[in-house]
């Protein structure tokens, strides 16, 4: 037996058992820590698991951010769409305060001429061919218009419709010598005609010729329509500002700056209805 303890196989033995004791004290130590080969195991793959987690949150944010940005891509439209219904709701107001204000304008005109019927219309293009100011407005037959309709301001008469579309309608104005009206000294009550020429048109006047030589006009009358042709009668439009004779001396003309700023003209009133409307225009006269 005593040789036994000091044979190889004892020592063999006795340090496996040593081993297995140094084990379990260790283990004992540690407690509930994982195991060396677990541990190993997972020192090699926890890199592989924090990309994987990496990729993985990458993609969840992606996605996460993808649909907030097609919530804020749908809440940005529902807003530009009620921005752009707000600027119609305030376009559409703005356009009926300027109407409004229009017809403000034209109320003492309506209140002396019961019988007028006006649709109220916007410059929409000026004619720059045209040295006599003729221009477009956004009104045309499809708004009640006709051609030869008078065409207005709260000032005075612009001139008539020449040219008629559905939607739209050319303005020819008092300067421009086509236009052919007869006329009243306010205050004297003298007749005559009013037109234009290209000298005159220039100077943003026209004339008041064919007035009789006993005439009683003076600087600063103002001159209106007399209710000849197609215009009705009392229409403002403008006041005289000199006065001379015709070249033979056997008439009298006085040339006259009208009240409507032809030159500045944003909107009109086309005077679509009055009594007895569809006289004819007078002839030219000769200037």
């Amino acid at each position: 037996m005593r040789f036994f303890f000091r044979s190889r196989q004892f020592k063999i033995i006795l340090s496996v058992f040593s081993f297995l004791l140094v084990i379990s004290l260790i283990f004992g130590i540690w407690g509930k820590k994982m195991s060396p080969h677990t541990d190993i195991a997972g020192m090699i793959s926890a890199p592989f698991k924090t990309l994987a987690t990496s990729i993985s949150n990458g993609i969840s944010d992606i996605v996460s951010s993808y649909k907030d940005n097609s919530e804020l891509l749908v809440e940005n439209a529902e807003l530009t769409s009620k921005i752009n219904d707000m600027r119609e709701k305030t376009a559409d107001y703005d356009k009926i305060i300027s109407e409004n204000e229009s017809y403000k304008k034209y109320l003492g005109i309506k209140e002396k001429n019961l019988d007028f019927e006006f649709c109220h219309s916007i410059l929409i293009s000026k004619d720059h061919s045209d040295p006599y100011g003729g221009f477009t407005i956004n009104r045309g037959s499809s708004s009640g218009i006709s051609l030869y309709d008078p065409v207005i301001t709260d000032a005075g008469l612009v001139g008539y419709i020449t040219e008629l579309g559905t939607t739209t309608s050319k303005v020819t104005t008092i300067l421009n010598p086509e236009l052919v009206l007869g006329a009243l000294d306010n205050r004297t009550n003298d007749s005559g005609i009013v037109s234009g020429n290209l000298q005159l048109a220039k100077k943003n006047k026209c004339r008041f010729s064919n007035l009789s030589r006993n005439c009683s006009v003076a600087i600063g009358d103002y001159v209106v329509t007399s209710g000849e042709g197609i215009f009705p009668e009392g229409l403002l439009i403008g006041s005289i500002e000199s006065i001379g004779s015709d070249q033979y001396n056997t008439s009298i003309y006085a040339d006259i700056t009208p009240f409507a700023d032809l030159a500045n003209i944003k909107d009109v009133m086309v005077i679509i209805h009055f009594d007895n409307q569809g006289g004819i225009l007078p002839g030219k006269g000769d200037y």
